[in-house]
């Protein structure tokens, strides 16, 4: 995944001694009201304006929330960047010991999972309760780059006082977000951190390097296994006449006879052998393969899905489709939460012209709208329709939005979010935003 230019924390030939007292007199006069003496940085700003809003206070803020010992192992096993760690800590436990840096990398949710590196800094980290099992969201302790790298979904830089918690000026942090490259949902994020005397613009390119590697890497995985499933199903599929689909664990397409293959199907929850309704493939037989399932889908499947439900209240947007059989959970990326919130508002439908204005602030993104929403169609097969994009008149919608409207997306700049979350605070709100409505 490639990422627009860096933006690190220290500019072009300052000093980062004058820097960092120039940045205190910012932090100390944004605090009491006074006109600051220099203008943040918009990423830094943002996210001072959302630690506010979190009720975080800069002097004394309670210690980061903690995970128990069998949440964190449990937390821990389930995380796919568990299969690139030791590529991370090759890439990066060096760099950090010799720099006296500290590498930590956390879930989707900023809960430190795993730490590694220079003893020091280890030792001022359990100080400030950076540790493992700690939650660095900005929920929990402010502007820092692992909770701000998390919200915006791009390599970040925290240099000294840009922490909004004073307890945290002594330091300075890279971190970058470690995508899945599959489908582009949120995995977690990699960070570097170590003392306020050792920041350098290389740290930021270095900590996004590492990250984009780990992204290839568990795209290869990805590949090597489906390749190992398509092998094994190989002889099955070779004498069937009916249509048929093999899939890995998470639903991800290995082979297809017969039929056009989807890229991915939404698997139930609980499965096993017998019939479930699909979403992108109706009813379906299911019959466990090792490592996936083989799908035989039904001549002529009438049931339908009966609710969609677009969850924006957690870190990672998702949606819940429920159909006849059980009920489906997809993780979202920033880009289709934003669509399917806009279509959830518009039932009567978008083009996708107007998606464009919506999304981008300019009508000549249709293009990018129509792929974008080629991807979410291949996942839901009739859920959305085309011509113009809507959600088909048979779902009943529903969205689940955060209390606060400044929290709807809030990484999200997109002028249709923007309108929306604008329109909810002056308490006109759309009907599909109301709390508990199906639309």
């Amino acid at each position: 995944m490639s990422f627009p230019p860096l933006d690190t924390a220290l500019p072009a030939g300052a000093d980062a001694r004058e820097h960092a007292r120039l940045l205190r007199r910012v932090h100390e006069a944004s605090l009491s009201g006074r006109p600051a003496p220099a203008a943040l940085r918009p990423v830094i700003e943002d996210s001072w304006s959302r630690s506010r809003r979190f009720g975080i206070d800069p002097d004394s803020a309670p210690p980061p929330r903690m995970a128990r010992l069998d949440e964190l192992q449990r937390h821990r096993d389930a995380s796919p960047i568990a299969e690139v760690l030791p590529l991370i800590r090759r890439s990066l436990v060096s760099v950090a010991d010799e720099a006296d840096h500290i590498m930590l990398v956390t879930d989707a949710s900023g809960q430190v999972l795993w730490r590694d590196g220079s003893h020091r800094v280890r030792a001022l980290g359990d100080r400030v309760g950076l540790v493992e099992g700690a939650f660095w969201n900005e929920g929990s302790t402010g502007t820092n780059a692992i909770g701000t790298a998390l919200v915006v979904g791009r390599p970040v830089q925290v240099y000294s006082a840009e922490h909004f918690m004073r307890s945290l000026h002594a330091l300075t942090c890279a971190c970058a977000p470690i995508h899945d490259p599959r489908d582009g949902r949120l995995l977690g994020a990699v960070d570097v951190t170590g003392p306020v005397s050792t920041i350098h613009p290389s740290t930021l390119a270095l900590v996004s390097a590492v990250a984009q590697l780990a992204e290839a890497h568990l795209q290869s995985l990805h590949h090597t296994h489906l390749e190992r499933l398509r092998s094994v199903a190989a002889p099955l599929l070779a004498g069937m006449s009916e249509r048929a689909l093999v899939v890995d664990e998470a639903g991800w397409t290995a082979a297809a006879v017969h039929m056009e293959p989807v890229r991915r199907v939404l698997l139930p929850k609980q499965r096993g052998s017998g019939t479930a309704w699909l979403p992108a493939l109706g009813e379906c037989a299911l019959e466990p393969l090792p490592g996936g399932w083989l799908l035989r889908p039904r001549p002529a499947a009438e049931s339908a899905p009966s609710t969609v439900t677009l969850d924006l209240t957690r870190p990672s947007p998702r949606m819940v489709v429920a159909g006849p059989s059980g009920e489906w959970a997809h993780r979202l990326t920033p880009r289709h939460a934003e669509l399917l919130l806009l279509l959830a508002v518009h039932r009567a439908g978008r083009t996708g012209a107007q998606l464009s204005q919506d999304v981008f602030g300019a009508g000549g993104h249709v293009v990018t709208v129509r792929a974008e929403l080629s991807r979410v169609r291949r996942h839901l097969g009739g859920i959305i329709q085309s011509r113009p994009y809507r959600f088909s008149g048979e779902v009943r919608v529903r969205v689940v939005r955060p209390p606060s409207p400044v929290d709807l997306l809030p990484g999200s700049v997109a002028p249709g979010v923007c309108a929306l979350r604008d329109a909810l605070r002056d308490g006109d709100c759309p009907m599909a935003l109301r709390d508990g409505t199906a639309t």
